[in-house]
């Protein structure tokens, strides 16, 4: 894949994340959502791809979206054909309320790579690369610990289970305080809780628990290029999402995807740009003059290369960036 299309990447998340950084505390996702989708967009808009979005964010609470099934970029006939997996803005009540951890990510594989699948739940199950192969999600928790736990060369009271903090997740928390793991839970954002696992100085191990499916592709694309592992099961919570699943090829719903499932091969490339401040990324900056600064970082599996890039946007020379 034409390495020059990871930069062009970045410019997507940058876009995304500059517009959506503007609702920053302002207390509405919605619109904040609304103007990192439009970001993104445009910016995809000026890229020679024949993209489609074969998972997205959106469906499940009637936000603005890329929707499933959109055509992407200005396509040619000499143009690359790519799966597309997007989440504009990956923490749109992080946003709403001036919290952290709030990012643009989005994801690329050449067609029929990336997991093809409805916005719904998603049970997911993440480490980094010590302890890939070393768990599973048709393991029981206890399970998972200990063999994290050698993997790892730690004790399991060492050990940090990440997870968003939802009702839902209630009994497994129980479970994992009573194996004697230590636990950090998020509001938000479970594409960036994924990736820290592959960072030992994160502080975070494991991710466990229900998140979103376009996150989990998401995720899963990011730890192909980190060399972590990622298992999910679709959870529907609907008869629709059920019948959606096997309309759009999953008739086994309840199947465990490996990494390899949601995100195949090692054509992959991932960006994310930080919107608010996190462990990952630091957030957008405004500064004096219409200028503003974002962090970004962009992987490519097929080479395994890890950037961080830092820009300064002239806001007053990009239209599109208008307040």
């Amino acid at each position: 894949m034409d390495r020059n299309l990871a930069l062009n990447l970045v410019r997507v998340t940058e876009a995304a994340a500059l517009q959506s950084a503007r609702h920053l505390g302002r207390g509405d996702k919605n619109k904040a959502d609304e103007a990192a989708v439009n970001g993104m967009r445009k910016m995809f808009d000026t890229l020679t791809i024949d993209g489609i979005v074969v998972i997205g964010e959106g469906e499940m609470d009637e936000a603005p979206m890329l929707y499933i099934g959109e055509q992407i970029g200005k396509a040619t006939k000499d143009s690359i054909k790519l799966d597309i997996a997007v989440d504009p803005l990956d923490g749109t009540t992080a946003v709403a309320k001036g919290l952290s951890n709030a990012i643009s990510v989005v994801a690329v594989a050449p067609r029929g790579c990336l997991l093809h699948a409805p916005d719904m739940y998603m049970n997911k199950i993440a480490v980094g690369p010590k302890a890939a192969g070393k768990v599973s999600l048709d393991g029981t928790v206890e399970e998972n610990l200990e063999n994290l736990s050698k993997a790892l060369n730690k004790d399991i009271s060492d050990i940090t289970v990440t997870m968003l903090d939802r009702p839902r997740h209630r009994e497994l928390v129980e479970k994992v305080r009573k194996a004697g793991a230590r636990i950090k839970l998020f509001q938000d954002g479970d594409v960036a809780a994924a990736i820290a696992t592959c960072f030992e100085d994160s502080g975070v191990d494991i991710l466990m628990g229900i998140g979103g499916a376009p996150e989990g592709v998401l995720a899963a694309a990011a730890l192909k290029c980190l060399g972590g592992e990622i298992q999910g099961r679709l959870y529907p919570v609907k008869e629709e999402e059920i019948l959606r699943c096997k309309e759009m090829g999953l008739p086994n719903v309840n199947g465990l995807l490996t990494i390899d499932d949601l995100a195949k091969g090692n054509e992959i490339i991932f960006s994310a740009t930080g919107i608010s401040n996190g462990e990952l990324l630091k957030g957008v900056v405004y500064y004096e003059n219409n200028t503003a600064k974002t962090y970004s970082v962009v992987m490519r599996a097929e080479t395994g290369t890890i950037r961080f890039i830092e820009a300064i946007h002239r806001l007053d020379k990009k239209p599109e960036y208008a307040k």
